[in-house]
């Protein structure tokens, strides 16, 4: 039995792309709002989650890849792992940087860092490892392997 995995229609939505330089540090600025923060006025540990989703987010768009095209593909990406270190904490009203870099594609697992610092770079929030893993979302099943596709697009990140 064969099994195809799903891919890109001919619109080349994902093909082309621009390339971060190895190393380079995706960056996405964030401004502490009220409702990031818990009845103390420090950011709720939950925030800086959402901020680097959004950060990882961000960065595929940098280059090209808009999340909705890799769900079109038939390709899920949930959060398999999760390690944070919170350094200190920002508080309502401060700025912050959040920075993603994909360190690393596994086979079908990903590994993003991040970091939250100050915006001068002085200070040190939160260092984190977060592992998505490629899930079919027809079948619910982890992938066996990237479609070629994304793999490609993927590669434009990975240090």
């Amino acid at each position: 039995m064969t099994t195809e995995q799903p891919q890109l229609s001919p619109t080349g939505a994902i093909q082309n792309l621009p390339q971060m330089a190895p190393g380079t540090w995706f960056e996405y600025p964030i401004k502490v709002q009220p409702h990031h923060t818990d009845y103390s006025g420090n950011v709720w540990h939950g925030s800086y989650i959402t901020w680097m989703e959004e950060a990882r987010v961000e960065c595929l768009r940098s280059i090209g890849v808009e999340f909705a095209d890799l769900v079109a593909l038939g390709c899920d990406l949930p959060v398999v792992e999760l390690s944070v270190r919170y350094h200190r904490p920002l508080r309502m009203g401060m700025t912050a940087i959040v920075k993603a870099q994909m360190a690393d594609i596994d086979g079908v697992r990903l590994n993003w860092d991040n970091q939250i610092q100050s915006v001068d770079g002085e200070e040190l929030y939160v260092t984190a490892r977060v592992t998505l893993v490629a899930v079919d979302r027809e079948k619910g099943k982890i992938m066996r392997q990237l479609p070629p596709a994304v793999k490609d697009a993927l590669a434009r990140l990975s240090v």
